[in-house]
């Protein structure tokens, strides 16, 4: 690319973006390379344009612009480059603006620098991402080089935080409320996944679906952002205020999305904002954090007195929100924490985190006392009682025996998985990160979500992803390979900590909390993640599980019954929920394998639980590692990369079954709350009605109800589940009465189901195979027919979520079956009459794939 073509191409692509009125696309390295050559040129010298475009539209940490960015800085430093617009100390000031990367050798050098050095640690001082070139700047100090002994006081006085503007007494903000559940659908709709990396192009789509009290610019294509615009005209940042925000999936696009519309540029950091705030009845739990870790000021608090386009005033410090220049106090809150404030201050959770650590660092390297610039992180009450299982397994990875409810802990994370939608953010994160290594002992990468209908971008992602994580240590799968969790699963290790960059990344062994992309990223890069301990509920299954009543009953019993007791309700307004952000914990079923377990753990997503531990003998995780370590020497044998990293987790798996010992809840532990479930109470299927996952009821008050469309697969499915559906097929004389869609979870079960024919048995019912993965679950790709009525084993059944107007009842892969045969929802009886074809056959059909046979 020539220097002068490129300024002609980036205003002509600047031009087509403002027409949807958003900023251009950051520059790439071809593009900063020819940047460089125009900065250079002394034609140029008076081109402020030029300086501009280098100072805020090459994107920060380790991309592959920022080393260009930061090679030609150091070379004006070193005189190699004359340039017109820059000094020399002037690239030292661009360099330490950098955030971290590629920018931190160049100024650690300039340390010694007679003329340059208070530039550099000028620069340095407010750069916290250095990791090991710490050590650099620390044998500077001890050999007397001045600049590296400011340089250390300087970060040991937490001067990259003191120097910040904290929150003022008083904000004054417009109100842009969305009454009703907001979910991560509605902030970042998943048929516009596509455009997650870029940020202010995929926040159009924010709201494109008419929703009471709030109408799209252009129905299903672009929000109501002519709405927004006329809110900010009153002078004010925006608050955005919902009855229940954020549930759903753990995408961080949608925090993006809303943080793009309510939050402040970031220096430097092109098309991303950070910042804002965000009042809710209810703020699910991974939607939360995910406004942490973006700088925002999540609170929770009753809103009903606050309507569209109200002007308030927040008082943070006093937790009460008045009318505008009023004492009328509109609603009253306490913050989650007071670390909160520290978190908005120095720009979210993880900057504060690593700044922290890099202030504990340099004080414990001069021999200083802890500071106390820093608000200290909440403990929890003194208590004499045990603790839960899921208390203990973080406490394991924090290197303690337990940790309370309530306080703050950093655990070690063992596993780390990511997908697709989510990957390309991951990606940007670690390079924000400034990360070329991983900490985390197992990073995962899976393309589930994009494999079957993949767009030309997503072909690009499929290429250029896995080297990138697999350069730094992790575990890329292919296209085709299935669905995130069913690896990912296979990978964890028994009583350890994970994340992963999806909602129902909920691992049957050990505990897993699923993240947005910042916090997967961060995760990955560090091997330890923040985590305010939650409180636990316990759900004790007791009793025998009748014939015929399935898992998928057991899992949709959960909120059944919760609601009998007052635990759960399904109004939003108001709305009641025992699991909100809490561990759900499950005992009773210890016997289940750990692939049948995680039906359960999976759905702990679908009641908003910030994790979920569920109790299983030490006999089902035994055979479950032994089967995983087959398959992952197996993978390592294909050639899938990193090897290094599939073989040492297997032989962690092989060595924990030499001396396999399970954590156990203490006793006298205590939850918050405890739901007993008699599994003979329940004597029919029970189904998850249109469109909420929490409205949950009998298959006797929904018989007859004509079903258009049926699918069984996703993360809730295994190969037992498509016996189960083979064998109620077989009795089709010809294809099924509803359109029938079937995806395997992953290709071994295809294969598996190929070679018992099974697939010959789909096809003549008229199944549409999918290539394993997703497919319909997300509803990203592949769509069910408009305003269908659907039976779904997929995770969740929010508006528009499978296809636009469709209403969606969550299901088991045997009650689908059945609805897919007659075309409609069965009696009680005629249900159990299907079943009976699975009399006698329940240890063949349920059996389990083992990869080390």
């Amino acid at each position: 690319m020539s220097a002068q073509n490129f300024l002609n191409e980036y205003h002509k692509n600047a031009a087509e973006r403002a027409k949807l009125g958003i900023p251009p696309l950051a520059l790439t390295a071809d593009e900063t390379k020819a940047l460089c050559l125009l900065l250079a040129d002394p034609s140029n010298a008076d081109n402020k344009e030029l300086l501009e475009l280098l100072q805020e539209r090459v994107l920060p940490g380790v991309d592959d612009a920022s080393a260009v960015k930061a090679e030609f800085l150091n070379d004006i430093v070193k005189g190699k480059i004359i340039c017109a617009l820059i000094s020399p100390a002037e690239a030292v000031t661009l360099l330490g603006k950098m955030k971290g990367g590629f920018n931190v050798d160049h100024l650690i050098n300039l340390l010694d620098d007679e003329k340059l050095s208070d530039a550099a640690v000028s620069a340095l001082s407010d750069t916290i991402m250095v990791y090991d070139a710490f050590n650099k700047v620390k044998d500077l100090a001890q050999k007397g080089v001045q600049g590296a002994k400011v340089l250390m006081n300087n970060w040991a006085n937490a001067t990259w935080f003191t120097q910040k503007q904290g929150l003022p007494e008083k904000i004054t903000l417009t109100v842009f409320k969305v009454s009703g559940e907001a979910t991560t659908d509605d902030f970042s709709p998943a048929t516009d996944a596509w455009s997650r990396p870029d940020i202010p192009l995929h926040a159009l789509a924010m709201f494109k679906n008419s929703r009471p009290g709030l109408t799209p610019d252009e129905e299903g294509i672009r929000g109501p952002v002519k709405l927004i615009n006329e809110l900010k005209q009153k002078g004010f940042p925006l608050v955005y205020v919902g009855d229940v925000v954020g549930t759903g999936s753990s995408r961080k696009s949608a925090a993006n999305s809303l943080i793009w519309y309510i939050g402040n540029e970031i220096p430097g950091t092109p098309n991303k904002k950070a910042g804002g705030f965000v009042l809710g009845g209810k703020i699910a739990p991974i939607f939360y954090n995910t406004l942490e870790d973006s700088g925002a000021l999540p609170i929770e608090c009753d809103v009903s007195a606050l309507n569209m386009g109200d002007v308030i005033d927040l008082y943070p410090y006093a937790g009460k929100v008045c009318a505008h220049d009023s004492d009328k106090v509109l609603s009253s809150f306490k913050l989650k924490t007071q670390n909160l404030l520290d978190e908005v201050k120095a720009g979210g959770r993880i900057p504060l985190i690593i700044g922290r650590s890099l202030t504990d660092k340099a004080r414990a390297a001069l021999n200083l006392p802890k500071s106390d610039v820093f608000i200290p992180n909440p403990k929890a009450p003194e208590s004499t009682k045990g603790y839960t299982r899921a208390q203990k397994i973080v406490g394991k990875a924090c290197g303690v025996y337990g940790v309370r409810p309530g306080e703050y802990c950093e655990p070690k994370i063992t596993t780390v998985g990511s997908q697709d939608t989510t990957g390309p953010m991951t990606r940007d994160e670690l390079k924000d990160l400034s990360c070329l290594k991983f900490s985390a002992d197992l990073v995962m990468q899976s393309f589930c979500h994009t494999a079957a209908y993949p767009k030309p971008v997503d072909i690009k992602m499929q290429k250029s992803l896995p080297g990138f994580m697999e350069q730094r240590g992790g575990i890329a799968l292919r296209p085709g390979d299935g669905v995130i969790h069913s690896w990912l699963n296979r990978m964890a290790l028994p009583d350890t900590v994970g994340t992963g960059g999806d909602s129902h990344t909920r691992m049957p062994i050990g505990i897993s909390f699923a993240a947005g992309s910042g916090l997967v990223a961060f995760a990955a890069a560090a091997g330890m993640m923040p985590l305010d301990m939650p409180e636990s509920v316990l759900v004790r299954f007791v009793g025998k599980r009748r014939p015929g009543i399935t898992l998928r009953d057991l899992v949709h019993a959960i909120p059944y019954f919760a609601i009998k007791k007052g635990l759960l309700t399904v109004d939003k307004k108001g709305k009641k929920n025992i699991f909100s952000g809490k561990i759900l914990e499950i005992e009773g079923l210890e016997d289940l394998s750990c692939e049948h377990a995680f039906e359960l753990a999976d759905a702990s997503a679908e009641r908003s639980a910030a994790a979920c531990a569920i109790a299983l003998s030490k006999d089902s995780v035994c055979a479950y590692l032994r089967s995983n370590a087959a398959l992952l020497r197996q993978m390592a044998n294909d050639g899938y990369e990193s090897k290094d990293a599939l073989q040492r987790r297997a032989e962690a798996m092989e060595a924990w079954i030499k001396d396999p010992k399970l954590i156990y809840a203490d006793p006298d532990c205590e939850y918050a709350a405890v739901l007993e479930i008699d599994m003979g109470e329940i004597t029919e299927p029970i189904v998850c009605v249109p469109n909420d996952p929490d409205d949950v009821h009998l298959l006797s008050e929904y018989t007859n109800t004509k079903i258009d469309e049926v699918f069984i697969g996703s993360c809730m499915t295994n190969i037992g589940h498509f016996r189960a559906a083979g064998e109620i097929f077989k009795s089709c004389t010809g294809e099924v009465k509803s359109r029938l869609w079937m995806t395997p979870p992953t290709r071994m079960d295809r294969d598996e189901l190929r070679d018992e024919g099974l697939y010959a048995v789909f096809a003549k019912a008229g199944a549409r195979m999918e290539i394993p993965g997703c497919s319909l679950c997300m509803g990203n790709q592949a769509r069910v027919r408009d305003n269908a009525t659907v039976v779904s084993t997929s995770t969740r059944n929010f508006p528009n979520r499978l296809g636009k107007g469709a209403n969606v009842f969550l299901a088991s892969a045997e009650l689908a079956a059945v609805c897919a045969k007659l075309g409609r929802m069965p009696s009680v009886e005629e249900y159990f009459e299907e079943l009976k074809i699975l009399n006698g056959k329940e240890s063949e059909v349920y059996t389990l794939l083992d990869f080390a046979d």
